[in-house]
């Protein structure tokens, strides 16, 4: 057994072999059997198989010219006992978030997860510990755009280590009823809130009647009514600009609100003053309202690092 890194996934396809073995799965047994025998030139861990059970061995070779050369040594990573297979054929084994989610979901506890998943590729995970990235979001709209466009990205990051996303949803309709008012104005009818609806419950969509709470959207410019407004420091500035004067404001700006929460590890949230770039403060990333899949990249990158520089 070696100080191995947690989180270890292979980098491709290429380095793993799955092989039956005709000798008890015990790591002197295990390296005098692979000890002198072939493998392919990019092998780098070998999956020993017997019977139902199965380890993991990293092994070196005598060369990587010819196509097979033979083992030099053998360092076993996983013992039988501390490793699990798993059948997920859904489930894309060359993404280390993947892999770490099958890892938690079918074998919590387990040191090694080994994963048969989508084109019936075999690959695994050895002490899967995912960098945890809050994510602060305002809804609606549902499901949280931020947070889905994270899940999206994650699934096809081959290149990122396992994540485990955390979101933290701040609901608007109750941020704004800490601070009641005969109306309110909403900066846009995201998420496909109906007027005088913004206010209702997820999953309801008939507004109370005769209606209790008036809702305008600043998007629409309306006439101007004694609101308040539910907005950002932009939504405050496209208000001046079109009515001026004085307005209560509840500030739902994600960047403010995760400024004001407390809790461990990085904060992933966004904010529309942000336009053509990501921003890092210490532990907190902010990608631009209307961020690309790309910034969301690049955010998700910056976070993890933030983490594994604590």
């Amino acid at each position: 057994m070696t100080g191995a890194p947690v989180n270890l996934v292979p980098a491709q396809y290429r380095e793993v072999s799955v092989t039956e073995v005709p000798v008890a799965l015990e790591e002197a047994a295990l390296r005098a059997y692979l000890t002198g025998r072939p493998v392919y030139r990019r092998t780098r861990y070998v999956i020993a198989r017997h019977g139902a059970a199965a380890m993991v061995a990293e092994v070196s070779k005598e060369s990587e010219q010819p196509l097979f050369s033979p083992v030099t040594a053998v360092t076993v990573l996983a013992k039988a006992d501390e490793t699990v297979l798993a059948d997920a054929p859904d489930v894309d084994t060359a993404v280390p978030t993947q892999l770490a989610r099958v890892a938690l979901e079918q074998a919590p506890g387990a040191r090694c997860v080994i994963v048969r998943g989508l084109y019936g590729h075999v690959s695994f995970i050895l002490d899967p510990d995912p960098v945890r990235i809050r994510v602060l979001e305002v809804v609606p709209p549902w499901p949280p755009k931020l947070v889905d466009q994270l899940r999206r990205v994650l699934d096809l990051a081959e290149d990122l280590p396992p994540v485990e996303l955390v979101p933290e949803l701040v609901d608007l309709r109750e941020l704004a009823g800490r601070h009641p008012a005969a109306r309110y104005l909403f900066p846009c009818r995201a998420g496909g809130s109906a007027p005088d609806a913004a206010l209702l419950p997820p999953g309801e969509t008939t507004p109370p009647s005769p209606p209790e709470i008036g809702v305008s959207y600043l998007d629409e410019i309306p006439e101007r009514e004694p609101w308040t407004l539910v907005g950002c420091a932009r939504s405050r500035a496209i208000h001046d600009w079109f009515y001026g004067g004085e307005v209560p404001q509840v500030d739902m700006c994600p960047r403010n609100l995760a400024a004001g929460r407390d809790g461990s590890g990085p904060v992933l949230t966004k904010c529309c003053l942000l336009e053509d770039r990501v921003a890092a403060d210490g532990g907190t990333v902010v990608v631009p309202w209307g961020a690309s899949l790309a910034q969301i990249r690049e955010g998700l990158r910056r976070a993890v690092a933030a983490q594994v520089a604590r």
